[in-house]
């Protein structure tokens, strides 16, 4: 069982920058494919990006596209998001999940995804 922790998060201006963090516990991390998603006030859990195992892969929500970037490190067992111009609609809680057994590469659903961290607040104001 992985277990994930968030951090990272913070007050940023619209415009900057802010780099999350999920750090994993337990074995055979480098062996799942990980994602992350937020959810706004008021709003569904919805994704944000994901990445494979190896890191080879890795997809967007056109949301973000250009702007966010997912990356993971399997020798720390942490995954990152490096978010880029922010805008105050990306104001959200930030989780990060484990892609669950026999999903697609691609898949954006949250039911596809679990071990849950308890995630980490992002707000873009000025």
């Amino acid at each position: 069982q992985v277990q994930l922790v968030e951090s990272g998060g913070g007050l940023v201006q619209p415009g900057g920058s802010l780099t999350l963090s999920c750090a994993a516990s337990g074995r055979l991390f480098s062996s799942y494919a990980m994602g992350w998603f937020r959810q706004g006030p008021g709003k569904e859990r919805e994704f944000v990006a994901s990445i494979t195992w190896t890191g080879g892969n890795k997809y967007y929500a056109d949301s973000v596209k250009g702007r966010f970037t997912i990356s993971r490190d399997n020798v720390k067992n942490t995954v990152l998001l490096l978010m880029n111009s922010l805008k105050p609609e990306d104001t959200a809680i930030y989780y990060c999940a484990v892609r669950l057994g026999g999903r697609s590469d691609n898949t954006k659903s949250p039911a596809d995804f679990g071990s849950w961290g308890q995630g980490t607040q992002v707000t873009v104001s000025s």
